[in-house]
């Protein structure tokens, strides 16, 4: 059963992750993936959402996927409980993940039935295609990414942080160019996308 929390900013919605998991969630092991934010200026979420995972219980093991072994990229994506996605550049991470193929370990766990947490580029990343984050993101950083496919685990395209600062116009320039030929689902910061299997809905944090 594929089982997917793909949110735009973790810590703002992390209590409903203790709901969609649906089990005790201390001492279970998360394995945390922080390599989107390597080239970011901005990049405090990475540090939000360690310690909102940390704050659950959970035990957080950081894979910087870009810098460890081939050996440790496995052992940590298959042993861990959870597999968790930072957020950053989508295509960087896509690249990275590419390149050590990290993308087929976690479709893999994804496919057995692991829980995936994805944050903002995280999420994106599970989409069919990530040529629509040009708009929000810089391609031009993954200089040995070949081609714009994602992981492919969802059919829809996620759109972090609708209405959040400082996102708001690169959110409306992809709606606008691409509402009437991809399933875009929009998700502000407070939002998640839960999948279940073939369920799929639109939690939300009430302020």
């Amino acid at each position: 059963m594929k089982k997917l929390f793909l949110s735009s900013s973790f810590k703002d919605v992390a209590e409903l992750f203790e709901e969609f998991a649906s089990m005790e969630l201390v001492g279970k092991t998360v394995t945390f993936i922080p390599t989107a934010a390597l080239h970011e200026k901005v990049n405090f979420y990475v540090k939000s959402g360690r310690k909102a995972l940390e704050k659950m219980g959970l035990i957080v093991e950081e894979l910087e996927i870009s810098s460890a072994t081939q050996a440790e990229i496995v052992n940590k994506l298959q042993s861990n409980d959870f597999i968790y996605v930072s957020g950053g550049n989508t295509f960087f991470l896509l690249q990275e993940l590419q390149r050590v193929g990290a993308d087929k370990i976690i479709k893999d766990e994804i496919e057995s039935g692991k829980i995936y947490i994805g944050e903002s580029a995280g999420s994106m990343i599970l989409a069919p295609d990530t040529e629509y984050v040009k708009d929000m993101d810089d391609y031009k950083i993954a200089t040995d990414l070949s081609d714009f496919h994602g992981l492919n685990i969802v059919d829809f395209y996620p759109v972090p942080h609708h209405n959040c600062s400082p996102f708001q116009k690169a959110v409306e320039r992809i709606i606008s160019k691409y509402e009437d030929t991809l399933i875009l689902k929009p998700i502000s910061n407070s939002q998640v996308i839960e999948v279940s299997d073939n369920v799929i809905r639109i939690a939300e944090i009430r302020l």
